[in-house]
């Protein structure tokens, strides 16, 4: 079985697509739509992510096409990883490109499909910490050159905003650290999970961007601090220059 993942957008109004989506919903959360239809799966995610099993290309497209409509934030370029589950008949295998289960059931194909949803869009999250850490670099790097910060307060509130908005997307709406509910009374469908997440290296991948993420932060505290310190400069040179001018009226009236 082929699944193909796609990050299409920042997020999806999964609510209004349930309440018009016609397929066999299996399963729902607030994080996730799980569909069936002719032995075809569709797994959609609140977080932008739409995987889609043994769909032809035609019928991905057509699919995101529609699913366009409840998207926030509809990325120019998608996102996109394909994995392959095969049937084995001597355990579970775990491989690069494909896995081989000894089940293969509704259950087990959505722990897969969840998982590659998470690896993708931890690539989109991770390219956009990529490109923070790349613009503060910027930063640093003028600073260093020219001894002072040559970013205006606003644009840096707007790179602080967009930071944070990052980090809370990925705690918020990407539940990696948690054990799918499906997996908790299910040995096998958690030995699937744990094999799926170790694969993908989900956890170290999730640290890493964390990382990422603290450091930008660091960044822009120290930022926010020089900008402060230099406003509180500019204040202290303004009360110099009115007293300057008022002693200076002083002394002219005594004069005259």
């Amino acid at each position: 079985m082929i699944i193909k993942a796609f990050q299409i957008a920042d997020s999806l109004d999964l609510k209004r697509l349930k309440d018009s989506y016609t397929g066999e919903l299996l399963s729902f959360s607030s994080l996730d739509l799980f569909y069936k239809s002719d032995n075809k799966y569709l797994y959609i995610t609140s977080y932008g992510v739409a995987v889609f099993c043994e769909y032809d290309d035609l019928k991905i497209s057509e699919s995101i096409n529609f699913l366009k409509n409840y998207a926030t934030n509809i990325l120019a370029e998608k996102i996109s990883d394909e994995y392959i589950v095969l049937k084995s008949d001597s355990g579970n295998v775990f491989g690069h490109n494909e896995a081989a289960l000894s089940i293969i059931s509704d259950s087990s194909i959505k722990i897969a499909m969840l998982n590659i949803s998470q690896s993708v869009s931890l690539d989109y999250y991770q390219m956009h910490g990529n490109q923070m850490i790349n613009e503060t670099n910027y930063y640093t790097q003028i600073l260093e050159k020219k001894g002072r910060l040559l970013i205006s307060k606003k644009k840096l509130l707007k790179f602080i905003g967009k930071t944070l908005n990052v980090k809370n997307s990925i705690f918020d709406q990407l539940y990696i650290f948690d054990q799918p509910e499906v997996t908790w009374n299910d040995e096998y469908l958690s030995e699937v999970d744990k094999g799926l997440k170790q694969l993908f290296d989900i956890k170290n991948r999730f640290r890493n961007l964390d990382y990422t993420l603290k450091i930008i932060n660091e960044n822009l505290d120290l930022f926010k601090d020089l900008l402060q310190h230099a406003k509180s400069n500019l204040l202290e040179i303004i009360i110099i220059v009115l007293i300057m001018v008022e002693v200076g009226n002083m002394f002219l009236e005594k004069i005259f």
